[in-house]
């Protein structure tokens, strides 16, 4: 790839399955509006993400590599702006929100309101909204399915820690900052990206989170991780409460009416009432999620395992 005086090359990588024959980011990401001769894009096929991710890595020839997922749909704007933010040496990592599309079913909506919430989230509600204004950040704001980083830096760090599914990103970026780099969080710099399709799926979704925040917690420990200490505590203080008996009733009254607070300032129409128990469920299954992960181990699993990887250069 040629380089340019004024504006850095940029290598896109996107995992794709191997089955499929179309991805969305990739038609996406050559619609980007970048230089063509400064932009390369790769798809990542196989079956291990980080895997996938690592492998494009070590083959992208951008100075700068902006990760999608594979239904990941930035605006042709998007990635001049996430270079801009690179003009500045300090800057390692930059990275948005991804963004329920307005036209998705409103159960997605629902899921989308609860993901954004305060309640819900805490600090990563960042990832599913705009919140705020640019700032510097941590990797409590920042998700793998938008994110840009420095490619000498992340080669540097070894690219993404493999036994870790979710949350692979949040080790690299923290391990990045411990460093002295910075990470920016950009509210205007952001993608559309469908919620879990079904209840069942985003049920799902919760229990990996907290079981990969738990891993994460044990493989690269950090204070990053305490205010996600909060769920599984929620989830022994259930357990407690019958032995609580009325003591229990002040502290389950006051959390329902924070619920209430919450789902009232969220959303739009008759459907923000679904917003309610969601915030229950995301408390106790990625509370639950978090105590299977302090148990299990997790291992990098072997190529035979994920299908032969490769790259196809769009």
């Amino acid at each position: 790839m040629q380089t340019s005086a004024s504006e850095p090359t940029v290598t896109v990588i996107i995992p794709a399955r191997p089955g499929d024959s179309e991805v969305p980011a990739a038609a996406a990401a050559r619609a980007l509006d970048y230089p063509v001769e400064l932009l390369e894009v790769l798809v990542a096929r196989g079956g291990q993400p980080s895997a996938q991710r690592n492998l494009a890595l070590r083959q992208a020839r951008g100075e700068l590599i902006y990760f999608l997922d594979d239904d990941s749909l930035p605006s042709p704007g998007t990635l001049r702006r996430g270079v801009a933010h690179f003009r500045a040496p300090e800057v390692q990592v930059v990275g948005g929100p991804n963004l329920c599309p307005p036209e998705a079913p409103g159960l997605e909506k629902i899921f989308a309101w609860t993901m954004a919430s305060l309640i819900a989230f805490g600090p990563s509600r960042a990832r599913y909204a705009r919140v705020g204004r640019t700032r510097p950040s941590s990797e409590k704001e920042l998700i793998l399915c938008n994110l840009m980083g420095r490619r000498e830096t992340l080669l540097r760090h070894g690219g993404f820690d493999e036994a870790l599914y979710p949350n692979e990103e949040n080790a690299l970026m923290d391990e990045i900052e411990k460093e002295g780099g910075r990470l920016i969080y950009d509210p205007d710099f952001w993608v559309y990206r469908r919620p879990r399709r079904t209840f069942k799926a985003f049920c799902k979704m919760l229990m990996t989170y907290g079981r990969g925040r738990a891993e994460q917690f044990r493989l690269h420990p950090g204070w990053g991780s305490v205010l996600n200490l909060v769920p599984p505590a929620f989830c022994l203080f259930l357990l407690a409460t019958p032995f609580l008996g009325i003591w229990s009733a002040p502290v389950w009254g006051l959390y329902f009416l924070l619920l209430l607070g919450q789902t009232l300032s969220v959303g739009e129409g008759f459907r923000k009432a679904g917003v309610f128990p969601l915030l229950f469920l995301t408390h106790l299954l990625y509370g639950i999620g978090f105590w299977k992960g302090l148990f299990t181990r997790p291992q990098p699993r072997p190529q035979s395992v994920y299908e032969a990887l490769r790259i196809e250069h769009k």
